[in-house]
């Protein structure tokens, strides 16, 4: 079967111009004319013209396609090959735009309306995170913020106090700050140390994300890192990659209440083997084993991890009181109380590179 020029164009939504076009430059040259001098297009001829357009759909110049066309025939499953992978980008590319576009619509549904400052700086910052997260990946860190928001601003203010205060990165206080620093990073990305460091490579080589919409600036992100190296070089003498992403998120209220606490049972003068006590130490038990995620190999590693490092005991957020107190309670206890039977130590932390 043979078509005319016209029946191929009205078949395949082409112009009789574009045919014409292709022809002149020998991109498709129709294999017969009929007596009256009209082009005749084969089945060979369909077969190679649907190359071309997948090609063309593929972003390639006519001459290009021309070139890879040269010499040879196009295999059926490589032409349906080629279009399925023309497919695949153009699907990627939409839905990374919807992802894109559905941001923009919920921050404007949220917020006030934007000036043209808003609209540049938006503009700014999404081209700067398109280079290193897909449309998927900032919808899950934005919705994820507010888990941390409220703790993340404090913790930010506490570090920009001991940056004035000039503390040096291996005080239990700057130490204690960078294990809140660092837990909150890792809950806020929901254990992805992948997601973290890019997000941590990001900051560190693009300024413009620095210091705005509460993001550190890049000399708060020296400061903090160099605090979090320190303890990282110790952690990971115990603990592998796999153990610092399973770990899990403790509110640092939790431990600060905790605190507080023990902190009242001990200038009541209770004795360890006191109920009140041994309340306090099953609270302790149990935040140890939500960081643990309940596993007890997990558990032993934090706990050797603290036991060997001064550094890591540096930055707990029980002070040495309060953990000389519990480790009492510990050893008091009674077979009746079993779940304080481990050892009460200091709380190690979880990993980031931001």
């Amino acid at each position: 079967m043979l078509l005319k020029v016209g029946d191929l164009a009205r078949r395949t939504g082409l112009t009789v111009r574009t045919l014409h076009h292709y022809d002149e430059i020998r991109l498709l040259k129709p294999s017969g004319r009929s007596e009256a001098g009209y082009r005749l297009y084969s089945q060979a001829d369909v077969q190679r013209l649907h190359g071309i357009q997948t090609m063309r759909q593929m972003g390639l110049a006519l001459s290009d396609i021309g070139e890879l066309l040269a010499g040879e025939g196009m295999a059926p499953e490589r032409i349906i090959g080629q279009q399925i992978r023309s497919l695949d980008q153009q699907i990627t590319q939409a839905t990374e735009l919807r992802g894109r576009l559905t941001m923009l619509r919920d921050g404007l549904m949220t917020g006030a309306e934007p000036d043209m400052g808003n609209w540049l700086e938006a503009l700014a910052l999404m081209t700067t995170y398109g280079k290193y997260f897909s449309a998927a990946e900032l919808k899950h860190i934005f919705q994820s913020w507010n888990l941390i928001e409220a703790d993340w601003l404090v913790v930010k203010d506490l570090v920009h106090s001991a940056m004035d205060r000039q503390l040096a990165p291996d005080t239990p206080e700057v130490q204690a700050l960078a294990y809140r620093w660092m837990a909150l990073m890792l809950h806020w990305m929901n254990g992805d140390m992948d997601l973290l460091e890019r997000w941590g490579h990001m900051f560190r080589t693009e300024p413009s994300t620095q210091g705005r919409n509460h993001a550190p600036p890049g000399e708060m992100i020296e400061f903090i890192e160099i605090a979090i190296k320190l303890r990282m070089a110790l952690l990971e003498k115990y603990l592998s990659r796999d153990d610092l992403r399973a770990l899990g998120h403790v509110p640092h209220t939790d431990w600060a209440a905790l605190e507080q606490d023990v902190q009242q049972l001990m200038a009541r003068a209770l004795p360890p083997h006191h109920p009140d006590a041994v309340a306090a130490a099953l609270r302790w038990n149990a935040l140890f084993d939500t960081l643990a995620r309940n596993s007890p190999p997990l558990r032993q590693r934090l706990l050797t991890a603290s036991a060997n490092e001064p550094l890591l005991q540096a930055g707990s957020p029980l002070s040495a009181p309060v953990r000389a107190y519990l480790q009492a309670v510990q050893t008091h206890a009674t077979p009746a109380t079993p779940a304080i039977t481990a050892t009460v130590s200091t709380v190690p932390l979880s990993p980031t590179h931001l």
